[in-house]
């Protein structure tokens, strides 16, 4: 399974970015799917799921901004992000989790909040 993240970019607070993940490989449409970040001198910390049935999670500092999607015809995950803040800055990965429960991450794209 490979995973291709884009979309990261600069923008300035209060801007939006959607980013992407194409998958390729042995999925499945019942995966598993998120996105974490990790910001310079942090831990890498999870930022919204969705599962293969449709349910999403967010952690609280991103609800009402961010929401996550996925097109399994496309076999590709959306993170669109809304009115970002600058500890929004970070480099984004996205993530899936098989249903055999074998997880893959993606190569991560940076996105910069600043003015």
């Amino acid at each position: 399974v490979q995973l291709q993240a884009s979309g990261g970019g600069l923008v300035q607070p209060g801007g939006s970015l959607r980013l992407s993940c194409a998958a390729s490989g042995r999925i499945f449409s019942r995966d598993d799917m998120g996105w974490y970040r990790q910001a310079p001198g942090k831990q890498r910390e999870l930022v919204a799921t969705i599962t293969g049935g449709g349910s999403t999670f967010y952690i609280d500092p991103v609800k009402e901004r961010f929401t996550v999607s996925r097109d399994n015809a496309k076999n590709t995950l959306y993170l669109q992000m809304n009115s970002l803040k600058p500890e929004d800055t970070a480099v984004y990965y996205c993530y899936r989790r098989s249903i055999f429960g074998t997880g893959y991450w993606g190569q991560g794209t940076q996105v910069t909040v600043s003015s």
